[in-house]
């Protein structure tokens, strides 16, 4: 058992957190166009929730390429770089942490952000999912499988993202290799049918994220690099037997990088089993680093994982939309606000957004 709860301070690398609950990735779509640039309103949302131990950014796309959602930032161009720089600033004025959290969708897109061509992926296999295209869920298409060189680009891409959310102010990235995007796609035989160096064993399909990783941490250092995964995500063409295998082959290598953190996606809209303590010892005994869950946690679920000792810190999603100043909410157990109206999670503007008031009480 461990002494720590919910509200003790802790430590993410070399950034010290006021507490363990962590805001979760959560894509919102407000950004500025054309060109995908983070804004005064994102700047505005961000601070609002900046007692959190560390915010994580929404998805953030590296490239035009790994695009796949309609009003979703990017991180390549100097224009984004500025925009960002404006959250991140408003964020520590207010006290908070934040990483940045870099996205690419792969296959999880669609022509509409290719100029009319194919997304891509480690294989030409359908994903049979949908992607929010200007507010309609549209089916994403077959996908043309990566060529060698363009796997090193996109390498070379997530390492310059890397090094542009620190200019932009950000105290550490985090890489998506979650939830059925493309790192996560290299890494499941049900969606990675390649027969060269990137595809077939265990090994092979673990080489991209393993190098992804690598780039970022010599780009940025280990200290400021997390990295997200899905071991239990089945929907999206996603189920593989042998994913578990394979994240935990991964895991044990970012570890000897040295990376801050692992988060763990437990994604609760997916069919997926319940995650077991059995996993939860095995991941804790072979990775270092400190280890962040999220999935639909309650205040008791995520205070039993950390008084367990099986994880350091819960990541809240949905709650931290609805109430900003969630850590006191917890604190002092007060109510937490309901989410008003749906069609304001995904684009828009301040309502449902910057418009949830603090705890009156």
């Amino acid at each position: 058992m461990s002494d720590f709860n919910l509200h003790s301070p802790g430590r993410i690398g070399q950034a010290n957190t006021a507490n363990r609950i962590i805001m979760a990735p959560m894509t919102r779509a407000r950004t500025t166009q054309p060109g995908d640039i983070p804004n005064l309103l994102m700047a505005e949302y961000y601070a609002q929730r900046a007692s959190a131990g560390l915010i994580i950014s929404e998805a953030t796309q590296i490239s035009p390429q790994g695009k796949g959602y309609s009003f979703t930032p990017g991180m390549y161009s100097e224009a984004q770089i500025k925009g960002w720089q404006q959250v991140t600033g408003a964020v520590h004025e207010a006290g908070g942490k934040m990483f940045a959290q870099l996205w690419h969708v792969g296959r999880m897109s669609h022509g509409t952000f290719h100029n009319g061509g194919q997304p891509v992926a480690p294989s030409a296999i359908a994903p049979n999912a949908q992607v929010w295209v200007e507010g309609e869920m549209l089916d994403c298409p077959v996908p043309r499988a990566l060529s060698l060189p363009e796997i090193n680009n996109i390498i070379a891409d997530y390492r310059q993202a890397a090094a542009n959310a620190i200019e932009a102010g950000f105290d550490g990235v985090e890489i998506h290799a979650a939830n059925g995007y493309l790192i996560d796609q290299f890494m499941r035989r049900s969606s990675n049918t390649r027969t060269d160096q990137y595809g077939g064993s265990l090994e092979n399909r673990i080489r991209f994220a393993c190098e992804v990783t690598a780039a970022v941490c010599e780009t940025v250092g280990a200290d400021k690099v997390g990295i997200r995964l899905a071991p239990f995500i089945t929907q999206r063409g996603m189920n593989d037997s042998e994913a578990i295998e394979a994240i935990l082959t991964a895991a044990r290598y970012f570890n000897t990088l040295g990376i801050a953190y692992i988060h763990l996606a437990e994604a609760d809209w997916d069919d997926a089993p319940i995650v077991t303590d059995s996993f939860r010892h095995t991941l804790r005994d072979l990775f270092d680093g400190a280890i962040i869950v999220a999935g639909n946690f309650t205040r008791e679920s995520g205070e039993h994982l950390i008084r367990k000792g099986l994880v350091d810190f819960v990541a809240y999603g949905r709650a931290f939309i609805t109430n900003p100043d969630l850590p006191r909410r917890f604190k002092e157990s007060l109510p937490l606000s309901p989410l008003k109206d749906k069609s304001t999670l995904f684009g828009g503007s301040a309502a449902g957004y910057t418009d949830y008031p603090l705890s009156p009480v």
